[in-house]
């Protein structure tokens, strides 16, 4: 076999990661949802659900973590290792937050605190762990930087690895005087991390070397968006072909055209996400794409829902229905690894709700069932074997 043929089924191994880790999750059917927050008089960290895929019902596991501001969660590829980001400006005394690693117990839903590293930058409001499992990956939005840490065999954080500070700004002098690193996302062959930055409305682009847990400039440096946009947080599409990123502050989403060779993006096309007789303020909060690749969905704060679009395979997108959250200021939403289910986490209402999804036509039908949790943002979900 010549270099050439191994070369490529290297990258072609490399590739399946992602799809082999979750493909893994989705044939279970019993999974348990935890469910970040901001910490305050109805919050003290980590929240849990038991939840049954085939039913759409969830059980209270209660309190699993006391941590402050674990605003948004990661799990490790496998399936035992959890990662909080600690939303603070200090951390033991010194300027930054911070991350937390646990190890989890699937049969009572439990973590165990494994050890925390401090994130350099403050406000850390966004972790990733790429799919090798080596590298954990988080986004300052106060320090307006990036940073990435390796991952000990036992799920430990190691200190930082690499610490990039983002300079710039744009048009927006209220909230882009200067920059803000709003989420890290890793690209579906693992080689590279896009960062989206609100401040300076790009989509930084970097090369991960996750023996290292190091991140570089890639070339191109960055995407583009329109001025004042935002550029808040990112999806792919299934087949890595497109990425699909919202912009928080002009309420809009974005699809772009991705040239894996290159690394680099192309804008496709823009659309609304609020309806167009809606003119009170309101701001885009999370992206995420169906698992089937027809759908993306964008939330809404100020409007309080859930937007659903249609995407035509070339990256077109057409707006198929808004849907209240039935609650205020709905932060992250997910769906569970079925795809038949979606958690909405209403932030201001304390309120997360389950929503039936119609995988033909990209519905929302709300179950009913609601979950009391103070300040949810984020939810994730573990296979519970």
């Amino acid at each position: 076999m010549n270099p050439r043929s191994i070369v490529r089924i290297v990258r072609f191994a490399s590739a399946l990661v992602p799809a082999v880790v979750l493909s893994f999750s989705v044939h279970a059917d019993k999974f348990i949802a935890y469910v970040g927050t901001y910490t305050g008089p109805k919050s003290d960290g980590i929240y849990a659900y038991r939840f049954d895929s085939d039913t759409g019902k969830a059980e209270s596991l209660g309190l699993v973590a006391t941590t402050q501001n674990p605003t948004f969660l990661a799990v490790h590829p496998d399936g035992k290792h959890l990662y909080a980001a600690n939303e603070t400006d200090q951390w033991k005394g010194q300027p930054g937050g911070y991350v937390t690693a646990y190890g989890i117990d699937t049969a009572s839903g439990k973590l165990t605190e494994l050890n925390a590293q401090s994130t350099v930058g403050g406000g850390p409001c966004n972790v990733n762990v790429d799919a090798t499992g080596r590298t954990l990956i988080a986004a300052n939005y106060g320090g307006g930087s990036v940073v990435s840490f390796p991952i000990a065999a036992d799920g430990s954080l190691q200190p930082h690895a690499s610490f990039i500070q983002h300079t710039g700004s744009s048009v927006n002098p209220q909230r882009q005087k200067e920059a803000h690193a709003h989420s890290a996302n890793l690209s579906p062959d693992n080689r590279l991390v896009f960062v989206c930055d609100l401040g300076m409305d790009k989509v930084m682009i970097y090369d991960l070397d996750a023996a290292k847990a190091t991140l570089t400039a890639h070339q191109p440096a960055y995407a583009r968006l329109a001025p004042g946009a935002g550029p808040r947080h990112f999806a792919w599409s299934p087949d890595g072909k497109f990425a699909f990123v919202n912009g928080e502050m002009q309420s809009t989403l974005t699809s772009f055209s991705y040239d894996a060779a290159k690394g680099s993006l192309m804008p496709v096309h823009t659309a609304p996400t609020l309806p167009a007789d809606f003119k009170a303020d309101s701001t885009t909060a999370e992206v995420r794409m169906h698992p089937n690749g027809k759908f993306v969905y964008v939330s809404n704060r100020g409007h309080d829902s859930i937007t659903v679009f249609r995407t035509d395979g070339k990256g077109g997108l057409s707006a198929v229905e808004h849907v209240s959250t039935q609650g205020k200021t709905p932060r992250n939403f997910n769906f569970d690894p079925s795809g038949k289910w979606l958690w909405a986490e209403n932030q201001e209402s304390g309120s997360i709700f389950i929503f039936a999804v119609n995988a033909d036509t990209g519905h929302l039908t709300p179950t009913g069932q609601k979950l009391e949790v103070g300040a949810p943002v984020c939810v994730r979900f573990v296979a519970n074997h």
